[in-house]
């Protein structure tokens, strides 16, 4: 059996660390096990499900913290299990900081994977310069190339690298996303929106994520159908001024902020459609849990790869067409009911993002098969 080391598990439960958890849940541990590098002290994200299913959590303080004390640490995590590992693989949506594979070639670590997750810059420009001068560095350090899409390794990698890159697919378990209308039900209730429209948007409040369009298109549907309601799962830095914005348009009523919550199927089930208006991405795993689960999504063209789009009621829309333009489209999601699931299970089969499929190919490309 071998173990990876991984980075890639943080605090918030985002895109990057449900892939993660998606494919540790449905690999054969027997032949592949997990081990995880954590830059926090504070428990990371499925970390009692990790270490239920076997894999150990490394914990070392941030680099933003103290750098120092950071390198101390991460030198120390990787000479007390010299030896251990063959392999590490790096998870990250910018090459800002590329220590762990600088590190990992210092003692030895044979085979060290780079995977992109996005497909532009999420943070300071001081992050954004560090990414590109990075980016010219990384194949001294990194052997494998690894992206969720052609958009998130295009961000990457350049010259000889750009071509060796594998795309290695955010598949997900589609039926445990299928919709339950029982729970649907109960957050229904719980909302107090029993037999509003409901507008359902999942991930973390981030300029990236673009809840501020999402408000303002809500804002002017709302003007046309009062009993409706905005849902937005998850956190984020962006929280307080969101919350603003919607006080300033006195809409506190009908524009929920709930937090992170672990039943994502119960919240997708309770939305009629999902609203998705990122400035980037680089592969949704959160467009792909609501296509699961029957709902109509709207989503930015041009700016989400078409190959997330698995369902018949994805629909792209540009930013630039304005709010009015995706308003119209939400009444028209008013007359769609869902998808059927066994339809919906098979559209993800054969566009090979099944993950009981897909873990198959990742156990053979860990262990270089």
């Amino acid at each position: 059996m071998e173990r990876i080391l991984i980075f890639g598990m943080t605090e918030n439960p985002g895109g990057v660390e449900s892939f993660l958890i998606n494919y540790y849940r449905h690999i054969d541990r027997s032949r592949v096990q997990f081990d995880f590098l954590c830059n926090s002290y504070e428990k990371v994200a499925y970390e009692d499900e990790l270490k239920k299913l076997g894999g150990r959590c490394f914990h070392i303080i941030a680099r933003s913290k103290n750098p120092v004390r950071y390198k101390e640490q991460l030198n120390k995590v990787f000479a007390k299990h010299h030896g251990e590992w063959n392999t590490v693989w790096v998870n990250v949506c910018s090459l800002a900081n590329i220590d762990y594979l600088v590190i990992a070639k210092k003692y030895g670590i044979k085979r060290r994977i780079i995977h992109s997750h996005n497909s532009e810059n999420m943070d300071s420009a001081l992050r954004k310069v560090l990414h590109e001068l990075n980016k010219r560095r990384i194949g001294k350090y990194a052997t494998d190339f690894w992206a969720c899409s052609e958009a998130a390794a295009d961000w990457f990698y350049q010259g000889e690298m750009r071509k060796k890159v594998l795309i290695i697919k955010n598949a997900i378990d589609a039926r445990a996303m299928a919709f339950d209308a029982n729970e649907g039900r109960q957050i229904r209730e719980k909302l107090h929106a029993d037999d509003k429209f409901v507008i359902g948007n999942v991930g973390r409040l981030h300029f990236q994520k673009n809840q501020s369009f999402a408000i303002d298109v809500f804002y002017r549907y709302h003007q046309i159908n009062e009993n409706s309601v905005l849902v937005f799962v998850g956190q984020g830095e962006d929280l307080h001024k969101l919350k603003d914005k919607v006080r300033r348009l006195h809409i506190e009523k009908d524009v929920l902020f709930v937090g992170v919550r672990k039943n994502i199927r119960a919240w997708l089930s309770a939305f009629d459609v999902f609203l998705f208006p990122s400035k980037f991405e680089g592969l949704s795993i959160s467009a792909m849990e609501a296509q699961a689960n029957g709902l109509p999504v709207i989503a930015s063209d041009k700016v989400i790869p078409p190959e997330v789009k698995i369902t018949d009621h994805f629909t792209f829309l540009s930013l630039e067409d304005g709010v009015d333009r995706w308003v119209k489209e939400l009444v028209k999601c008013q007359s769609l009911t869902r998808e059927d699931s066994e339809s919906i299970m098979e559209s993800f089969k054969a566009k090979g993002f099944d993950i009981s499929q897909e873990a198959y190919r990742l156990e053979d490309l860990l262990l270089g098969r």
